[in-house]
């Protein structure tokens, strides 16, 4: 794993799916953890998994990242703590429904999970890799990201942040010692879904990836030198072809004035 900084890797998230297979992953290459989540029983038994198998260090860091107070202890340990040189962004959650039925308190909740924590942790761990010239950020995302015609307009949204913080941090940070990785995983077998109102089985076998499968994906991914990585896309070229055609429009987004269509047939004063 080239492109990881050694040291400790802070996963927040970590009690199971993504964020458990990224702890196994990064503890089996000699990376101590730093294991935040809400279940502390689950990251403690997770913990002694993790370092009986490995003999890393694994300390659990219980926090509820939707807490202001608890999510600013864990930006605190990033910003103090010279060990952790990995920062796995990958707390989340969706809530299922349309935009008129939701529970909107559920999707104010969501957003800031999926949103807040992940600009301060981001930030936190930015500011603290800069200032050692080295680090690694992994902001875990997703393809609807791309795709919001395939789910909720909020989750697609969240997503969508995280995305662009991650393209804006690669930049701002490419000569700065610091890799920043965007993961957009498709449907993955997690606990996600339930917990969302949505039930995993509904879904065609044929989308559904499992998740050591997309993990490990991920950390290719991040040795490849890839700044996004899109597990399930078979040609990666048609990613790069759908930002070129983005980027394409950039001369043309900022302009004194209005495009010609919106003043055709207007009639003179």
């Amino acid at each position: 794993m080239s492109k990881i900084a050694s040291g400790t890797a802070l996963i927040t998230g970590a009690s199971t799916g993504i964020g458990a297979t990224y702890a196994r992953k990064l503890a089996a290459a000699g990376h101590d953890l730093i294991l935040v989540a809400r279940d502390a029983q689950r990251l403690a038994a997770l913990a002694s998994e993790i370092s009986a198998a490995h003999g890393v260090k694994a300390e659990v860091l219980k926090a509820d990242l939707t807490d202001r107070a608890e999510l600013a202890a864990v930006e605190q340990r990033l910003k103090d703590d010279a060990a952790i040189s990995v920062l796995v962004n990958n707390a989340g959650m969706a809530v299922a429904g349309t935009f008129l039925e939701v529970d909107i308190d559920k999707v104010e909740t969501m957003v800031s999970l999926n949103v807040v924590s992940v600009l301060r942790l981001a930030h936190a761990a930015a500011k603290a890799f800069v200032a050692r010239k080295a680090g690694t950020i992994i902001n875990v995302a997703s393809v609807l990201a791309l795709a919001p015609e395939m789910f909720s307009g909020p989750y697609s949204g969240t997503k969508a942040f995280v995305l662009n913080l991650t393209i804006s941090l690669q930049r701002e940070l490419a000569d700065k010692g610091v890799t920043v990785q965007a993961v957009l995983p498709g449907a993955t077998r997690t606990e996600i879904w339930e917990r969302g109102g949505t039930d995993i089985n509904s879904l065609p076998a044929e989308m559904l990836m499992e998740v050591d499968e997309m993990v490990e994906a991920a950390l290719t991914g991040l040795e490849l030198g890839e700044a996004i990585t899109i597990p399930p896309l078979p040609d990666f070229a048609e990613f790069e072809a759908a930002t070129a055609a983005r980027l394409k429009l950039a001369p043309n987004l900022s302009r004194k004035d209005a495009a010609a269509r919106y003043k055709a047939g207007k009639k003179a004063a």
